[in-house]
C-alpha cells in the first residue's frame, strides 16, 4: 500500500478541520450535551467513517478496506473502556456538564497526536523486526487476563504523573473560570482545572493505546490505516460518552467481550510472526474472518 504524502497531509488536514468544525458548531455555546444530539453525532462519525471506508476501496483495494473497518471497529469497542476512565476523571475534577464535552474534544486532539507517534514508532519496529509481532501479541494475550479479571477498578485521576508534575510545579487553582486554561488572580497567573482534566484525559488514553494500537496492527501493518482507524474511533468517542452515559452500569459483559478480541488479536499476530520468522506451516486467518469474529463477540 504506497500511501502518497499528498493523501497523508490531506488526511490530517480533513480531520482538523471536522475538529475545528466541531468546536465551532458545538462548543460555541457551552452547554450540556443531551443524548439526542450526541445520537445525531455519532451517526454523523460513524457515517463519515464508513465513507472513509469507501474511498479506501475505490482508491486502493477491497483488503485493505476490510482492514480499516476491522481496525476501526476494533479501535471504537476498545475505547469503549475508556469512557469509564473518562467519566471517572471528569468526576474527580468536578467538570461542570456545559464544559464536558470541550474537555473531551481538547483530551482527545493530544490522545490522538500522542497515539500519532506510538503509531509512527510502532510501524518502524515492525518493518524492521518482524519478531516485534511476537512482542506485541504477548502484550495483548497478557492485556487480555488482566481485562478478563477486573473488577471495575477505578483508575486514581490524581495519580497521572503529567498532573502531578503541573500541579507540583506550576500554580493552580481548583476553581473553574469558564473555559479558560490559565487565570490571572492578585496579579498571578494559576492553571485551572480546565486545562488538568485536558491533560488528564490525553495522556491517561496514551495508556489504552498501548494495548489498542497493537491489536490494530494485529489486523493490518499499514500505518495509514492503523492512523485513520485510530483517529475516526477516537473522534465519535466523545459524542458515545454522552449517549452512553446512563449506559455504563448495565454493560456489565463488556470487559470480558474485549478481553476476547484481545486474545484473538494476540493470537493471530504470534502466528503471523510464526509465519514470518520460521519455516513452519502455520495457519493464516485471514481479514474477513478476523472481523466476523469481532461483530460476533461485540454482537453477543
Amino acid at each position: 500500500m504506497n500511501v502518497p504524502l499528498w493523501l497523508w497531509l490531506a488526511t490530517i488536514g480533513g480531520l482538523v478541520g471536522v475538529i475545528v468544525l466541531d468546536l465551532l458548531l458545538v462548543d460555541s455555546k457551552p452547554h450540556a450535551f443531551g443524548a439526542r444530539e450526541a445520537t445525531r453525532w455519532v451517526i454523523f462519525y460513524i457515517v463519515l467513517a464508513m465513507a472513509f471506508a469507501v474511498f479506501i476501496y475505490v482508491y486502493f483495494a477491497p483488503t485493505y478496506a476490510g482492514q480499516f473497518l476491522a481496525g476501526y471497529i476494533t479501535e471504537y469497542s476498545l475505547s469503549v473502556d475508556n469512557l469509564f476512565v473518562f467519566l471517572v476523571i471528569m468526576s474527580a475534577f468536578a467538570v461542570p456538564p456545559e464544559h464536558r464535552h470541550r474537555v473531551l474534544l481538547i483530551g482527545i486532539v493530544i490522545a490522538l497526536v500522542l497515539r500519532g507517534i506510538l503509531i509512527i514508532v510502532g510501524a518502524e519496529a515492525i518493518a524492521r523486526f518482524a519478531a516485534t509481532f511476537f512482542l506485541f501479541g504477548a502484550l495483548l494475550i497478557y492485556t487480555a487476563i488482566k481485562v478478563w479479571r477486573s473488577h471495575d477498578e477505578e483508575p486514581d485521576p490524581e495519580g497521572n504523573a503529567l498532573v502531578r508534575a503541573v500541579e507540583k510545579r506550576v500554580p493552580t487553582t481548583r476553581e473553574y473560570h469558564g473555559t479558560k486554561l490559565t487565570v490571572k488572580i492578585d496579579g498571578k497567573r494559576y492553571v485551572t482545572p480546565m486545562l488538568l482534566v485536558m491533560l488528564a484525559i490525553g495522556t491517561t488514553d496514551l495508556l489504552f493505546a498501548i494495548d489498542s494500537i497493537p491489536a490494530v496492527f494485529g489486523l493490518t501493518r499499514e500505518a495509514y490505516i492503523v492512523f485513520t482507524a485510530n483517529a475516526f474511533a477516537l473522534m465519535g468517542l466523545r459524542q458515545l460518552f454522552f449517549l452512553l452515559h446512563g449506559l455504563f452500569d448495565k454493560l456489565v459483559y463488556l470487559n470480558k467481550g474485549l478481553a476476547i478480541i484481545l486474545a484473538f488479536i494476540g493470537v493471530k499476530l504470534i502466528l503471523e510472526a510464526l509465519a514470518e520468522t520460521t519455516d513452519l506451516n502455520v495457519p493464516h486467518i485471514p481479514i474477513v474472518v478476523s472481523l466476523g469474529v469481532i461483530l460476533a463477540v461485540l454482537a453477543a
